[in-house]
């Protein structure tokens, strides 16, 4: 949800970025006929709109990813997880690339490590009880 607000408030200020370049470059320099703008000028809006990107996007999306690396390689049995599919259970069993979980008594399916989404605390979901 914070990715889809971050993406909606950068598009619009890219938006706001290009009105502002074309009323610029409506307004012109003035008194030649050449209308052109020379060498690094034309860069600036280009490299600030990289920046944006860098810091709102790209940046926090790395340290997530590096976070979910090192989650993923500190497994250990008995660790109880949720996939990415939603299944909760108890890791079993690990190798390099597939975890086996436990998610009822006797039930064990084999899933890959990297569909592994987060370790959870309690033994279930949390849901409310009636």
């Amino acid at each position: 949800m914070l990715s889809l607000f971050c993406i909606l408030v950068v598009e619009n200020f890219i938006k706001e970025v290009f009105i502002l370049i074309d009323i610029a470059y409506a307004m012109g320099t003035g008194g030649g006929a050449s209308g052109q703008s020379g060498g690094f000028g034309a860069f600036v809006p280009l490299i600030l709109m990289f920046v944006i990107f860098y810091f709102l996007l790209i940046r926090p999306q790395q340290k997530k990813q590096k976070q979910h690396r090192e989650m993923i390689t500190n497994l250990k049995k008995g660790d109880r997880v949720m996939t990415t599919g939603g299944l909760y259970g108890r890791i079993t069993g690990l190798t390099d690339t597939v975890v086996t979980l436990e998610i009822a008594e006797k039930v064990r399916v084999k899933v890959g490590r990297s569909n592994i989404a987060g370790s959870v605390q309690s033994d279930s979901p949390s849901a409310t009880k009636e």
